[in-house]
């Protein structure tokens, strides 16, 4: 198993699902076209599958994000993050009308 912490909120447990019903909607849809064929064949059932994708993209997004937790979680010894903060870089070439 791994350290990583898995997010619970309900967003990201319906983008959870997106694999295992694509899966299942490919094997359906070949059953299909097993058991009937002709109209019903994977060539014109296909687009099924970017229906499905559409829909668990849909509810992932309007679902609430409450008790998110993002994968970037600092060592418990880490300093503050704006502490880590680069300074700004400065310019290396020399701004229009001014002198070499």
């Amino acid at each position: 198993m791994s350290d990583r912490i898995r997010c619970t909120c309900r967003r990201c447990t319906i983008r959870g699902l997106m694999g295992p019903a694509v899966i299942i909607n490919v094997g359906v849809l070949f059953l299909i076209d097993q058991m009937r064929g002709g109209y019903l064949s994977f060539g014109n059932t296909y687009p099924v599958i970017l229906i499905v994708i559409g829909a668990i993209s849909l509810a992932a997004a309007t679902a609430p994000s409450d008790g998110h937790i993002s994968g970037a979680v600092p060592p418990a010894g880490a300093a503050s993050p704006s502490a880590a903060v680069p300074p700004a870089p400065q310019n290396q070439f020399p701004a229009q009308g001014q002198g070499q």
